[in-house]
């Protein structure tokens, strides 16, 4: 006579990729823990990327699309592509606006604002309009890296207090709206598309009308692991 074998159904855990800052879709882990089952017990765990304490810190932005490794990221306090953000950017570095008119800190749940230029200093951002959905973002602060995945491509316009209310916003296209994923903007200056469309205004800072900005959500996050010099080797 054939035995009959207790079996354990297992539950799958779907995430949903939004990258409008909804809550990803999600299914309670399942158990075998029926009166009827007689062998062990089966736990389906799953853990997302977690974000950090979205506390501003100095970072480094590699992106292995367009080349970009080792781009030092300093945070201050203000708007993108102010005085002190372009004081920054105008030394080769990136900046990460914080506070009323900024974003989170690198890995936090927000809107994590990153800011370089394209045509002048370093030209850091120079490749930044070939990122396409997919590509790979990775920043590291504090001994953590953490990974961001590029979902689309947005237009702000420095002519528009609503338009820059939007790049500036915790969910990146929508104010006001409560953020509950770790989210990515990195932006740069159209200055080529303006002038070719023959716009050539431009703010106090010389900042053209419209910037590029690509927005990504966070897909992994962990610990910086360093290679031995052996391994180097």
């Amino acid at each position: 006579m054939a035995s009959t074998w207790p079996m354990a159904v297992v539950g799958l855990l779907l995430v949903a990729s939004a990258c409008d800052g909804s809550s990803p879709a999600s299914a309670p882990s399942t158990r075998a823990d029926s009166p009827r089952s007689t062998g062990p017990r089966v736990v389906l765990e799953h853990r997302g990327p977690q974000p950090s304490d979205g506390m501003p810190r100095r970072a480094t932005v590699r992106i292995p699309r367009i080349g970009l490794a080792g781009l030092v990221v300093e945070p201050y306090r203000g708007r993108p592509d102010d005085a002190p953000g372009t004081r920054l950017q105008d030394r080769g570095l990136g900046a990460s606006p914080h506070g009323p008119r900024g974003g989170t800190g690198p890995g936090g749940v927000g809107n994590y604002l990153v800011t370089a230029h394209r045509t002048s200093s370093t030209r850091a951002f120079a490749r930044i309009p070939e990122l396409r959905r997919g590509d790979r973002v990775v920043v590291e602060a504090a001994g953590v890296r953490y990974v961001y995945e590029i979902r689309l491509t947005r237009s702000t316009s420095f002519r528009s207090d609503r338009s820059r209310a939007r790049q500036e916003a915790a969910v990146p296209g929508r104010p006001g709206a409560a953020p509950t994923r770790a989210m990515v903007t990195l932006s740069t200056c159209a200055t080529q598309e303006d002038h070719t469309a023959g716009n050539y205004w431009s703010d106090e800072f010389h900042n053209p009308e419209h910037r590029i900005d690509k927005v990504g959500v966070l897909v992994a996050s962990g610990p910086v692991r360093r290679r031995s010099p052996a391994t180097r080797r």
